[in-house]
């Protein structure tokens, strides 16, 4: 190479425009062998602009002409730009093409997202009678996975075992990764005991892949035995090693991992695994710790954000979830989709539809609106905060829709009640040429099972393998069990349960459990309780209903049985807990509450409600209260439920007429149900409440479950 290059001069030719170059008369003369040089240079520091001046000033000054050495620089050269298809231009132009130009054309399109030309650039190259090595199998394999082309992957590996580059370290972990992408851990497993040598990427793509593959006790295996041979853990291993904490909620593991970070705070601690910690115990329900990281962070992303959001959600604050997400936009954090989905959802939690609607028309200023996951939240949001018209007129404004989207919408009517609908939408769906999956039929099923229709429902499950080809799973026994229960038919169910495909699970007992309590059925129910008790010993909820099933027979020692089971195992009932909505803020209560600052109130109005209901006829249900009390007490129990308080509130502080929108978290009781079919009549008033089942339209006196819940 000449050593007399004028340097200056270069970085001044490179600065110029190539137009400009084109009219120079005194372009500097560099050889072929600077010019590959200059462009080698500037490939590894990907100066895309400076290299096609570069490009302008060699075809102008000649130097490109028949120039089998210049040409493969340049290819290479904007191969490593990712600017792919001049790079195939003047790939094609090149008559003797060496593997090195290969090479880059493969790793080029493999690592620009162009994953179906380096397969057909291999096949190309070996055609043309060169030889594959340790830098083209790598992308090759890259490719494969990107697209998962399993079969080509597996036949490029079989060449790879030929040609003896199996051993090569990187070509075995471009193998171990192409595996773990078609979720063959099993084969990547192979490849990885048979390496000669490992390096930390060895380790790391395991782990992922093990992670990304749903089996995160088999990553904390390989993390051990990493850890055993002495290899130190950098910051790609611990984001899957967190990731593995979460998905198996193990705190203890993702503790210590926490405190390895903090050990090694001046090497690996970044943003990345902040937001890893604090996804790992959000899932871990240790919200406080993500949020003291999540406060101190210097940094908080979208992902931060969404983490802690839906960390709130899922342990059922929904009011500190509103309250994140309103301090989110107020600082100018950028939202995106899972921020939106997240929000609907806690919204449904606590059937805040002013806040719902709120959410509603930020996420249409902000782009979302034709976002089908996102109009599947919205649908699912407003049926579940009783507005099923909103729930239709989003489902109809979709510009398309997916198989979520129809569930969602026959779902929406299935817990209002509305059987006959869902079945016409479900309908609907297969006149559209929608092939119906798990998820729809299982909607549809239980919507029958809601609205009491035995037949249709019966129908459908036949179909499932029949038509549809879809093997039933327990969530489509399990509303099948409780759709014959409910109707009555508890041999039939019972029967079904003994015969099933599956082993039953504690939910299609519990389905069984509550239709015997619906129709009094204490040797069915007893059967029913035992078996969850085995599969499922800290379901406080299968107690509760076997002790109200006895109590309901005046069974008050086996009651105390029941009672006394929960006590050694630690057990307790939830309290009974309503909401109502009222200009955008949510009104919690419990039952019996007096913390609200209208409390008194709330009490003189359910006392007047009270008589003058008595005026026209009503008269306590007792058999709700399920202690062994006097009469008198037993009646003032009920008028202490959180449903009555939240209805009273409500009568309160809205104009005559509005519609009454109430949340509860357990099932409402049998006198609440006839009390509020009384208050709609008497204050004619709407009520839509829903329960921990369904919905209930209460209006002129009559519910829309037809006293079927």
């Amino acid at each position: 190479m000449n050593g007399n290059i004028n340097f200056k001069l270069l970085r001044k030719s490179l600065c110029t425009t190539s137009a400009h170059l084109k009219e120079q008369a005194l372009c500097p003369p560099f050889t072929s062998l600077q010019c590959g040089t200059m462009l080698q240079s500037l490939s590894n520091s990907k100066s895309f602009p400076k290299g096609q001046k570069l490009h302008a000033l060699m075809v102008t000054s000649g130097n490109l002409l028949d120039n089998t050495y210049l040409s493969t620089k340049l290819a290479a050269f904007y191969a490593n730009c990712g600017i792919m298809a001049q790079a195939q231009v003047i790939f094609d132009g090149i008559l003797f093409k060496n593997s090195f130009l290969w090479n880059f054309m493969i790793r080029g399109y493999a690592c620009n997202g162009f994953s179906f030309n380096p397969i057909v650039l291999y096949r190309e190259m070996l055609s043309f009678g060169h030889k594959a090595d340790n830098f083209t199998y790598p992308f090759v394999f890259k490719a494969c996975g990107d697209l998962l082309a399993v079969e080509i992957g597996r036949r490029v590996h079989s060449e790879v075992v030929v040609t003896g580059f199996e051993s090569n370290i990187y070509v075995a972990n471009a193998l171990v990764a192409m595996y773990s992408k078609f979720g063959e851990m099993e084969s990547a497993c192979m490849v990885f005991d048979k390496m000669p040598e490992r390096d930390l990427t060895s380790w790391n793509t395991m782990i992922s892949g093990y992670v990304k593959n749903d089996n995160p006790r088999e990553a904390l295996v390989v993390f051990e035995k990493m850890r055993k041979s002495g290899l130190r853990a950098d910051g790609t291993t611990l984001l899957g090693i967190l990731s593995a904490c979460a998905q198996l909620m193990a705190l203890k593991q993702g503790k210590a991992i926490h405190a390895y970070v903090l050990r090694k705070s001046g090497e690996i601690c970044n943003e990345f695994l902040t937001n890893s910690l604090i996804e790992m115990y959000c899932n871990c329900k240790y919200v406080a710790n993500s949020r003291r990281l999540f406060d101190g962070a210097e940094v908080k992303d979208t992902v931060s954000w969404n983490s802690l959001i839906r960390g709130y959600e899922r342990i059922g604050e929904a009011f500190e979830s509103l309250r994140l997400f309103c301090r989110m936009v107020m600082e100018g954090a950028e939202v995106d989709e899972v921020t939106i989905v997240t929000m609907l959802t806690t919204c449904d939690q606590i059937s805040a539809l002013q806040f719902g609607m709120s959410v509603h028309s930020y996420l249409v200023k902000k782009g979302f609106g034709a976002n089908v996951i996102v109009g599947s939240a919205l649908i699912h949001m407003y049926s579940k905060c009783g507005s099923l018209f909103c729930s239709r007129r989003c489902f109809d404004d979709m510009p398309r829709k997916n198989l979520v989207s129809w569930s969602a919408m026959i779902s929406g009517y299935g817990a209002h009640g509305r059987g006959e609908e869902a079945i016409s939408c479900y309908r609907e769906l297969i006149a559209n040429k929608y092939t119906p999956d798990e998820g729809v039929l299982t909607s549809v099923l239980s919507a029958c099972s809601h609205a009491g229709l035995v037949n249709d429902g019966k129908d459908i499950f036949n179909r499932m393998t029949s038509e549809y080809k879809v093997k039933p799973a327990l969530a489509h026994y399990s509303c099948l069990v409780d759709l014959l229960g409910r109707a009555g038919h508890l041999d039939e169910a019972y029967e079904l349960i003994k015969t099933m495909e599956v082993e039953p699970s504690s939910d299609i007992w519990a389905a069984l459990l509550s239709a015997c309590r619906l129709h009094r059925n204490v040797k069915l129910a007893e059967i029913s309780a035992h078996k969850i008790f085995e599969m499922n010993p800290k379901g406080v909820g299968s107690y509760i209903c076997l002790s109200n099933i006895y109590a309901a027979e005046k069974r008050w020692d086996d009651v105390e049985r029941v009672r006394a089971m929960m006590r050694r195992k630690g057990l307790k009932k939830p309290p009974g807990c309503s909401f109502v909505e009222l200009d955008k803020m949510v009104h919690r209560f419990l039952v019996g509450d007096k913390s609200h600052p209208q409390t008194e109130d709330i009490y003189a109005t359910l006392k007047d409600l009270n008589l003058r209901l008595k005026e026209v006829g009503y008269k306590p249900d007792t058999t709700s209260v399920l202690y062994d009390v006097e009469e008198g007490i037993k009646e003032k129990m009920l008028w202490d439920h959180s449903e009555r308080l939240a209805i009273a509130f409500a009568l309160i502080n809205t104009g005559p007429g509005t519609t009454i929108r109430i949340t509860k978290n357990l099932r409402v009781c049998v006198d609440c149900h006839t009390v509020t079919k009384m208050i709609s009549k008497l204050m004619t008033r709407e009520i839509i409440m829903r329960d921990n089942h369904r919905f209930h339209h209460f209006r002129d006196g009559f519910c829309s479950c037809g006293d079927y819940w």
